[in-house]
Formats: C-alpha cells, structure tokens, sequence
C-alpha cells in the first residue's frame, strides 16, 4: 500500500469521524432548544398578594405526564377541572399552595409528580368604578392602585359629577364599609390619606 493511499484513507475516516460528531451535537441541540414557531407559556405579572380566583386562568404543566397538563378556568364555585384529577379547589390559594394540592392529588396516578403552576390570566382581581365618569364599569387590579388614579383610568369625572361626595365602597369580614373621598382636595394635596388604595372588590362611586 502506497503512502498516499493510505494517507487519503486516514482523511477519508477523519471525515466520517467529524460528521458524525456533527450529527450527534445536531440531534442533542435539537433536543434542547426549542422549535421554530413552538408556543411560550404566557405568565402573567402576579402580585405579591395575589391568591386565585374565579375567571383566572391557570396553567398546569407536567413535563413528563404531557396527557396531565391543562390550562383551566377558575370556575364561580372556585374549583378547576384537571385531567384524572377532576375538580380540585383553587380560589383562596396562592398559586403554590395550590401546586401542592396538585401534587397531592396527582401522586394516585403517578410517582414522584412535580407539576408547574403559572398564573397566565388574572380576572378575578377587578376594582369598579360607577356613575358620573367618562369610562364607567370593571377595570383590572394587578398592582397598586389609588382612587385617584382608576378616576383617572376611568377618563376623569364628568362635568357635573359632585366630586366632593365620592364613597369607595368596600366589604370586610363580611360587613359593608364606605370611605370618602373628595377629588378637589386630593387634586389639592389635602387629606391625602383619604386617597386609600385600592382592594379587589372595591367599588368606588361617583355622584
């Protein structure tokens, strides 16, 4: 055997040994990174208070129990409906403790469950704002709100509102309580504290 025959067989093998490689990286990146177009989970921005309620939506991801995952509406009885688990309690939760219920729950149908939990719609967190404003009606509570800011979301007062009696109202420990709230004096500085924030539920009314 010639030495550049055998020098061109060593080449040709070397070859083959890199492709080869090239294919292995290949099919180990693939199963890493994502697909082209494959959807991203939608997280929403959750409150450092938050706990679940009914409209929110959720979302329960097994990574290996794919048949498992869901996305599921909190219904009004503030139960969610998940795969073999059937109806399990969310509203009054946080989103970890309710994760915790899941595991519970799935460790009857799989071994050593480890389920994700994202918040992906949050509905049930709403303030209302009624009567004499431009923009009347629900509007979302995900962070830290005033009463002169949702007046101010809510298109500002109309012309004749009286803007001096406005009541936020509000339930706590099941018995209804009114705060007033005078729009001049906090457009003015004055009695600020009155100018309270916002709590889910609230119902701010302009006269």
């Amino acid at each position: 055997m010639s030495k550049t025959f055998f020098a061109a067989i060593v080449l040709l093998a070397f070859a083959a040994s890199a492709a080869s490689q090239d294919v292995r990286q290949s099919d180990l990146l693939s199963t890493v990174t994502p697909a082209a177009g494959a959807p991203v989970p939608v997280v929403a921005a959750v409150p450092s208070d938050y706990v679940i309620g009914a409209d929110d939506v959720l979302s329960v991801i097994y990574w290996r129990e794919k048949d498992m995952s869901a996305d599921v509406t909190v219904r009004p009885d503030g139960k969610v409906a998940l795969p073999l688990l059937n109806d399990l309690q969310a509203a009054g939760l946080t989103p970890e403790a309710f994760r915790d219920r899941v595991i519970e729950a799935a460790r009857r149908f799989v071994e050593d469950p480890n389920p994700t939990v994202m918040v992906k719609e949050i509905n049930s967190r709403r303030v209302f704002i009624t009567g004499q404003v431009e923009k009347p009606g629900p509007y979302p509570l995900n962070n830290t709100m005033t009463v002169l800011q949702l007046i101010s979301i809510a298109g500002g007062l109309k012309e004749f509102a009286r803007g001096k009696n406005i009541s936020v109202i509000r339930f706590e420990d099941g018995q209804q309580v009114v705060h007033g709230f005078n729009y001049q004096e906090a457009l003015s500085r004055k009695n600020l504290e009155r100018n309270i924030t916002l709590k889910p539920g609230d119902t701010v009314l302009v006269p």
